[in-house]
């Protein structure tokens, strides 16, 4: 992975899935098996990036600030509890082929935006400013080491 930092990582990240949502969004009316993929690779890389957080990151940033249960980390899974439910309900829109997915989009954006600011300015930096030399090697260790059955979610059983 080759990590500089927690938040160029992450906000990079952030980006590569901003593009595959915007892919998406443009795809829909005009080649939906096309805009499909690319909502697998969103949901995927989506749903990957939150078992990193929740899995590595956030544990560690927790042991060392004694703020388990509580402070931005609780906040962040909250959010990620509102994320899936937005996601889980765009996801049945694509299963179905529909097209007319314009609310659940827009939900889902309503939040991500906020939470990806916040991660990106305020939990990011806090957390690169705990790591110790080496740490973040160990980082990128434990985040590769995540089996890939953890965040494959999509059920694969899209039509067309």
């Amino acid at each position: 992975m080759g990590m500089a930092s927690v938040r160029d990582f992450f906000e990079a990240d952030h980006d590569r899935l901003d593009a595959l949502f915007i892919e998406f969004q443009t795809l829909k009316r005009k080649d939906y098996p096309a805009a499909k993929e690319n909502f697998k690779l969103f949901l995927k890389g989506l749903t990957r990036h939150i078992v990193w957080e929740e899995d590595v990151l956030f544990p560690l940033f927790e042991e060392k600030t004694g703020m388990q249960g509580m402070g931005p980390t609780a906040v962040m899974r909250q959010e990620h509890r509102v994320i899936k439910g937005h996601l889980d309900a765009l996801h049945e829109k694509v299963r179905a082929a529909d097209p007319e997915s314009d609310d659940e989009e827009n939900a889902l954006l309503h939040v991500l935006k906020d939470h990806n600011m916040k991660e990106e300015e305020i939990l990011y930096p806090a957390i690169d400013q705990s790591l110790e030399a080496g740490e973040l090697e160990k980082v990128e260790k434990a985040m590769a080491a995540i089996p890939e059955e953890r965040y494959a979610c999509c059920c694969h059983a899209h039509p067309g």
